[in-house]
């Protein structure tokens, strides 16, 4: 089969339908987490944190906050590896956990960062069994109040560094002995995976990662046959979907085949987009699509931001237009609005579709907005 031809536009609209960012929304958090596959946790407040305000993207103000705490409460989702993922989905991730460290999708070699996890588990071998045993017999327990009896400290040159417990609980998820089971106090509550996965089979390795790719695929609608290798959420589609070709853009792609004739005319919106949201996430692929200029700039000094500390890309039908610079002050009760960069001449009409969405999320967040003059404020 020759490759599918696809204009800029085209793929922009499959990336946006993809993402269920058109204009008929999903119908419940359950039915967008299972589209989306995942949804990224991040605590970060300056709006919202990002598994909420990918949601309320998605859902518009009438999503409710809390129907997420009572899905992942319930075990209708569960959080996996740094991910919000359908409950159901585990199956696919028990031969990778039995695997670890599981050899690369690419050559089946591990990776020297790898066989380094692997040693520092191994020298920590009494702090892991510890923190299982204080987990059977107590259950859930915050990550402050777990024994800490590792010998050998992790070393790292960011944030992780000396982080001990930490670390190794992220380790042991890997491995499928434990899971996150909720938060309190801003900490996560850790209990044995066993407890807190449903018990589904197995999925053998490679017909997992195949199947894996085939929804990463369908949820982001367009990928690279092969990018950089991440630890958990591969950003690359291998063999699944059907080779294209994007005019303008260098190289050859996979698309999902749902995309190519949709039975109904793309019909898009303007939405507000998290920073770390997965039509934004992949900044190379964001630029040879969308042609988009944008970097989050949380940890830039002040003087050095262009776009604001957690500034949200805007979004409207299949271009990203811009970015509002805006924060959550629940003290005062307003989300102000520094500033609202425009790329390009807006027309009125556009300004209207993305000004109601700032009211939008305001109404949602419980707060005014405080607008500058020149927007109405």
């Amino acid at each position: 089969m020759s490759a599918h031809r696809l204009s800029r536009r085209d793929a922009r609209r499959v990336a946006v339908r993809a993402q269920l960012l058109i204009r008929d929304r999903p119908g419940d958090v359950v039915e967008t987490v299972r589209e989306l596959t995942l949804l990224q946790i991040d605590p970060v407040a300056a709006v919202a944190p990002a598994q909420h305000l990918v949601l309320w993207s998605r859902l518009g103000s009438a999503y409710d906050t809390g129907e997420l705490d009572r899905l992942l409460a319930d075990r209708t989702l569960v959080e996996v590896l740094g991910f919000v993922r359908p409950a159901e989905d585990v199956g696919l991730w028990r031969a990778e956990m039995a695997a670890w460290p599981a050899p690369s999708r690419r050559d089946g070699m591990l990776r020297p960062w790898q066989e380094g996890q692997a040693r520092w588990v191994e020298a920590n071998d009494r702090g892991r069994r510890d923190i299982l045993a204080h987990l059977a017999a107590e259950g859930p327990t915050p990550t402050g109040a777990l024994p800490d009896s590792t010998e050998v400290p992790w070393r790292s040159s960011g944030w992780t560094n000396d982080k001990n417990v930490q670390r190794l609980l992220d380790l042991m998820v890997a491995r499928g002995e434990v899971a996150v089971c909720g938060r309190e106090g801003g900490q996560r509550l850790w209990d044995l995976a066993e407890r807190v996965y449903p018990d589904v089979p197995a999925v053998p390795l490679e017909q997992a990662r195949a199947e894996l790719d085939e929804r990463r695929l369908a949820a982001l609608g367009l990928l690279r046959a092969r990018g950089p290798e991440c630890p958990t959420e591969p950003a690359d589609a291998r063999a699944a979907g059907e080779e294209a070709v994007v005019e303008g853009v260098r190289g050859s792609w996979r698309v999902h085949p749902a995309y190519l004739n949709p039975v109904e005319a793309f019909a898009g919106r303007a939405a507000l987009l998290c920073p770390i949201d997965r039509l934004v996430f992949d900044r190379v692929r964001m630029a040879e699509l969308f042609e988009f200029d944008y970097v989050l700039e949380m940890y830039k000094p002040k003087a050095q931001r262009r776009f604001g500390y957690y500034a949200l890309p805007v979004l409207d039908g299949d271009q990203l237009v811009g970015k509002l610079d805006a924060t959550a002050d629940r003290r005062r009760g307003v989300l102000r609005v520094d500033a609202l960069h425009e790329d390009g001449v807006w027309s009125a009409a556009r300004r209207e579709r993305v000004l109601a969405e700032v009211h939008d999320l305001a109404d949602w967040l419980g707060l005014d907005p405080a607008l500058p003059a020149h927007l109405g404020g």
